[in-house]
């Protein structure tokens, strides 16, 4: 019998081997008696806070509900009293006044040390009046903030058909869902009588102008702002109780099984005030279904100081089990497992046939993909498609008819979306108007979904293991990705940080897509990962990236990043010294469970805004790059 002895003396693919076994082991211990994987989706407070202050204005807020939340809220507040939207990034304004608020309506005093530290960073800051325009709304719901000071979008919105400028489906598909029912927010401008004053949070001397754009578009779109604030005061009646009706139908209409509204917080909240707002009861079926599946996105967890709740703003265990299949295939793991082929079931099963407003830009095009979630049929996604099918490619399914079909309409929809500059966004094709940036309503947030690297080099990964039909797909694609790789080798990475997230895509697909690794694209994007390792042999990257590119590759070291790296540079045909740097801090830091620790935030919601760590990434990833590391070279055993 032969066996792999782990000693100090074991070279760096045994070490290597052995790491990636018990990672394995890990993994296929978290999965559910479903067949799914799926991790946490941890984001930052404001989707605690918000939670509170959206159930406070429904009136169904409850004393242990908001404990529970207050003592996680309060477990993230830094020393200077702020809190952040990611893990070690910079205090941000919007963040702390939302936690700040609901801190205070859990019952905390104004007097107490961590809310006079909380306040004074928000005076300094330049107040209530400096935070992004969707916390004002919030403010706006309990009079703390003047409706008349905040943009207006119009329910008539509805009726701009889908090839005029800033009509809904200009929206990236989580944009238009919280647009459609905050318009109705909007035109009602409710009111609820506000358990206490926020005084204390205005700055006490003068407070200099928040900054705006100054172009051409950006000045057009104040004035018209200032013009509809004339006309909501006085519509037209019949115009406007019409088009309340259309777009509360049009909310109705896309509440999905769990009773959300796209599987993200922002919508499913705004959906269910608005609905609420027009008149359904809490006790209406649409309305208490939404309410009650929201339990679903709550987690609680017991500490040294009680049991906390938090709120996840969004799940992902279609993308989850996708990568873990994925993990296990490069890992070498049985394609006919039993777990494999439960997995691979359960996504079968997942598939959406519906058809959801991607069809507005591209009608005919039959239904065929995934979502990110457990129940979002109206917005599947490219990104989490071309996993999928990547990851059922390898598994061995008894029912290969079924296998074959379900394949075959996912290569056909994904290639139907694909945008007419060649390359692929997530959830529409097209979805590429620049007005909609420009509008005073949008300061938080990407609201559109041009194509990316990330999604289209996955893709590109997808169909150049299609047959020869997809192969136009497959050289538009590469043609994209080779015209937008950055200057210093790298490529953006849109749903993950940042740059090492789109190398590490970009140069795997670009390989199996059949470019010689000798290529000048990818002998820059290699130059590049070696410049930016770091000195422990990892790779990390901050996300302050996004709004800075001097953080560009920058970081400490996390798991996820470094694997990112490592598929790269594997890809590429490298296994010199820093590779095997690589692979040895991989090796050294697996923690006890096989897993390893990774407290950053390594995923992206909105660029520059919004962040999420994803509690599978620390997992899968690693488990990739061992995999492949592994299997590329000669494992030394004894026995």
């Amino acid at each position: 019998m032969t066996v792999t002895v782990r000693t100090e003396a074991t070279d760096a693919p045994d070490r290597a081997k052995d790491t990636l076994d018990r990672a394995v082991a890990h993994l296929l211990g978290l999965q559910d008696e479903a067949g799914w994987w799926k991790g946490e989706l941890e984001t930052n407070v404001t989707m605690d806070a918000e939670d509170l202050l959206f159930r406070e204005f429904l009136g169904i807020r409850t004393a242990e509900q908001t404990e529970q939340t207050a003592r996680w809220i309060r477990s993230n507040q830094r020393a200077d009293g702020t809190w952040a939207s990611f893990r070690g990034g910079p205090a941000e304004l919007s963040t702390t006044i939302e936690a700040y608020v609901a801190l205070k309506l859990a019952g905390d005093a104004v007097d107490a040390d961590h809310m006079q530290r909380a306040a004074a960073y928000i005076r300094e800051q330049g107040g209530l009046a400096h935070s992004r325009v969707f916390t004002r709304f919030w403010l706006a719901f309990f009079g703390w903030w003047s409706w008349d000071e905040l943009p207006v979008m119009p329910p008539e919105l509805i009726y701009l058909p889908k090839w005029f400028p800033l009509n809904v489906y200009d929206f990236a598909c989580w944009a238009r869902q919280t647009i459609v029912p905050l318009t109705i927010v909007s035109a009602l401008r409710p009111v609820k009588p506000a358990p206490f004053r926020l005084d204390e949070l205005r700055p006490t001397g003068p407070v200099a102008a928040k900054p705006q754009a100054d172009d051409a578009w950006s000045r057009f779109f104040r004035t018209l702002d200032q013009v509809l604030h004339v006309y909501s005061k006085r519509p037209v009646m019949p115009v406007r109780r019409h088009a309340m009706r259309r777009a509360k139908q049009w909310i109705i209409e896309r509440q999905e099984a769990d009773g959300g509204w796209g599987g993200i917080q922002p919508p499913w909240v705004y959906s269910l005030i608005a609905l609420h707002l027009t008149g359904l009861p809490l006790n209406h079926p649409v309305v208490a279904q939404g309410i009650k599946g929201l339990d679903g996105f709550t987690i609680w967890e017991e500490t040294d100081q009680g049991t906390v709740r938090r709120f996840e703003a969004c799940q992902s265990p279609v993308w989850d089990t996708g990568l873990s299949l994925v993990a296990l295939r490069d890992a070498g793991f049985p394609e006919d497992h039993p777990q494999v082929v439960k997995a691979a079931d359960w996504l079968l099963d997942e598939e959406i046939r519906e058809v959801g407003d991607w069809a507005v830009r591209r009608p005919g095009l039959e239904p065929g993909g995934w979502a990110f979630e457990f129940a979002n049929d109206y917005y599947p996604d490219t990104d989490d498609t071309a996993e999928v099918v990547m990851a059922l490619r390898y598994a061995a399914h008894p029912d290969t008819e079924r296998m074959r079909a379900v394949l075959g309409r996912a290569e056909v929809w994904t290639a139907g979306m694909r945008s007419k500059d060649g390359a692929w966004g997530a959830f529409d094709a097209d979805n590429t108007a620049t007005l909609p940036l420009k509008l005073p309503f949008c300061d938080f947030g990407a609201v559109t979904d041009p194509p990316s690297a990330d999604v289209t080099a996955h893709i590109v990964e997808m169909f150049a293991e299609s047959g020869p039909e997809y192969r136009d797909q497959v050289v538009e694609g590469v043609r994209w990705l080779l015209r937008n790789q950055e200057a210093d080798g790298s490529w953006f990475g849109r749903w993950g940080a940042n740059y090492i997230y789109g190398t590490g895509a970009v140069v795997p697909a670009l390989v199996l897509a059949g470019v010689d690794p000798r290529h000048s694209a990818v002998r820059r994007a290699v130059r590049w990962l070696y410049g930016i390792q770091n000195p422990d042999g990892g790779w990390g990257e901050d996300l302050r990236s996004y709004a800075d590119t001097s953080w560009s590759g920058k970081g400490d070291s996390t798991a996820s990043q470094t694997a990112w790296a490592l598929l790269a540079l594997l890809a590429a045909g490298e296994r010199g010294a820093e590779v095997e740097r690589g692979v040895r801090w991989l090796t050294d830091h697996q923690n006890d469970e096989g897993g390893w620790d990774e407290p950053q935030f390594t995923g992206t919601g909105f660029p520059g805004d919004f962040y999420i760590k994803y509690h599978m990434y620390r997992i899968v990833f690693p488990i990739m790059a061992l995999g492949r590391y592994v299997n590329s070279t000669p494992v030394k055993s004894a026995g």
